[in-house]
């Protein structure tokens, strides 16, 4: 018998990632045959923004999934290395001071669920984006974003183990008056349709809050003993680096696909500027005030990555397609010298309800203050830190008796002060069907009175204790309501932390004796 000769069967030839790329999102879209493309991609439309050609879109990082995936499992195997180190070697106790750790509870209370709220929308969008491109870059971005929740859980779970006010960061986000400000943001932006959304996060979150963020303040981490918050951060910034890429792209296919998209697009980057730059007003007092050994101020990181970077760079590349500079851009760059101080003095007298602690700056702290904020500090708030120190000098401790007026959109207390003028209140007044709403800016009453419908709904903290929503009427109850127990707030110094970290560093200083001088000394 013989046999029929084998065929040789052609080897494939291998794609190119760009190939595969093009296969494994532009190849898998489909057009609906069975319902209407309006009817599957339902929330396109009331936005007023016209997109003629999906395909337009250009993915500036062309990853695959595996390709994503083994990058980003490179990244966490590196940092899971530098946790696991840390906590064997009981690297908490080789931070500067305990204190820097009031920084680290504001950011996993107010800063991680923030990347949970745009992991939650991102999903949304692969899901309801009518073309491959954008759908399979929010899928990517999705992932990303619970990653970096997860990671800082993670890094801060070692902390929980030895201090208090990290253990119920959800519970307090819903409820604690100071966390409804990166709480209001993130809502705000997830009530919005698909393409705002990308402007908010894209635009507002990734290019302005997160770059003021993880940049300057996980160096300051570094300089402070905590290798893990500055792994993490430094690896998080990796994906925020492509994430500001996807925000540009984003602004530009939207731009380029029709004039009249231009007028909304603007809008939506006057609006989310400012909702973004109040948010990093948390982000200010951490650089200037919760930091035991400075890295740089809030000041110094306000020049360089928002006036140099994003006003010198990014917008320089948009002003091609007719986008001009942040409305109210000017009022923030005047607050800058005086921003982080009026926080940190509000937060100080209402530390009595937080889930942090707070302490008068020394005279070291207040000199290196000097020197950062030569035009404003020694006038305007060296006196009143003076002051407070021969208060504590007598046995006192300023705390505010009453609850702080809270401004409407960005539910920041009214403690901001006129543009160019620090010795007066910024206060606004709108009226919408009757009733009178406050604001603490302009940038906040022009967001106001764009939608007072969307924001008369604010549930605001201080309006809610009024109510009697909040556990009861008096201190003890809400703090019991916010899950606060007494030791876990208010000064620093005799806090539960402080002592805790005292005795320590009194225990390791203690057990000095090796094996050999036992020996030796036998």
């Amino acid at each position: 018998m013989t046999l029929a000769p084998e065929k040789k069967t052609k080897k494939a030839k291998k794609l190119s990632m760009k190939a595969r790329y093009e296969a494994l999102t532009r190849g898998l879209d489909w057009e609906p045959s069975y319902v209407e493309k309006d009817e599957m991609f339902p929330h396109l439309d009331y936005e007023g923004i016209k997109i003629h050609d999906w395909a337009a879109w250009e993915d500036p990082f062309r990853l695959t999934i595996d390709a994503y995936c083994k990058y980003q499992a490179e990244k966490d195997k590196r940092l899971y290395a530098v946790l696991d180190g840390f906590a064997q070697g009981q690297g908490h106790l080789g931070l500067t001071d305990a204190s820097y750790l009031n920084a680290m509870k504001i950011f996993i209370q107010g800063v991680t669920p923030l990347e949970y709220g745009a992991h939650r929308h991102f999903s949304y969008l692969a899901r309801h984006f009518a073309g491959p491109g954008p759908r399979f870059a929010a899928l990517c971005q999705s992932i990303d974003e619970i990653r970096h929740m997860q990671t800082e859980i993670h890094t801060l779970s070692n902390y929980n183990k030895y201090y208090s006010g990290l253990h119920n960061w959800p519970e307090q986000y819903d409820r604690v008056w100071y966390l409804s400000v990166p709480k209001s943001f993130m809502e705000d932006a997830l009530s919005c349709g698909p393409f705002e959304f990308l402007i908010a996060i894209g635009f507002s979150f990734e290019y302005l809050l997160t770059n003021l963020l993880f940049v300057p303040f996980m160096s300051g981490s570094s300089f402070n003993g905590d290798l893990p918050t500055m792994t993490f951060g430094f690896s998080a910034q990796s994906d925020e680096s492509r994430h500001m890429t996807l925000g540009l792209e984003a602004i530009k296919f939207l731009l380029e696909q029709d004039e009249a998209n231009v007028p909304i697009v603007q809008g939506w980057i006057d609006k989310w500027f400012w909702r973004s730059y109040r948010v990093t007003a948390l982000v200010a007092q951490m650089l200037d005030y919760m930091l035991p050994r400075k890295v740089m101020s809030w000041k110094e990181s306000f020049e360089l990555y928002f006036e140099e970077q994003m006003l010198g760079g990014l917008f320089e590349d948009l002003a091609f397609y007719g986008i001009t500079p942040p409305r109210h851009v000017e009022d923030a760059i005047k607050e800058k010298d005086i921003l982080s101080h009026q926080v940190y003095w509000t937060l100080y007298q209402f530390s009595f309800a937080a889930a942090f602690t707070t302490s008068a700056p020394s005279e070291e702290h207040m000199d290196w203050l000097s020197q950062a904020y030569p035009d404003t500090f020694d006038t305007h708030y060296r006196p009143l830190w003076e002051k407070e120190k021969k208060n504590i000098e007598a046995g006192g401790r300023h705390f505010a008796p009453g609850l702080p007026q809270l401004c409407q959109v960005c539910q920041v207390p009214m403690l901001f002060t006129e543009p160019g003028d620090p010795t007066t209140f910024a206060q606004r007044e709108s009226e919408f069907e009757g009733e009178i709403y406050h604001t603490c800016s302009n940038g906040c009453q022009w967001i106001f009175e764009r939608e007072p419908e969307k924001y008369r709904q604010a549930w605001l903290p201080v309006h809610q204790i009024y109510q009697g929503n909040c556990g009861g009427p008096t201190v003890p109850e809400v703090l019991e309501w916010y899950g606060l127990q007494d030791g876990d707030a208010g000064e620093y110094i005799g806090s539960r932390d402080h002592r805790n970290w005292l005795a320590w560093h009194d225990e390791a200083a203690a057990d000095t004796t090796t094996p050999d001088d036992t020996k030796a000394g036998a």
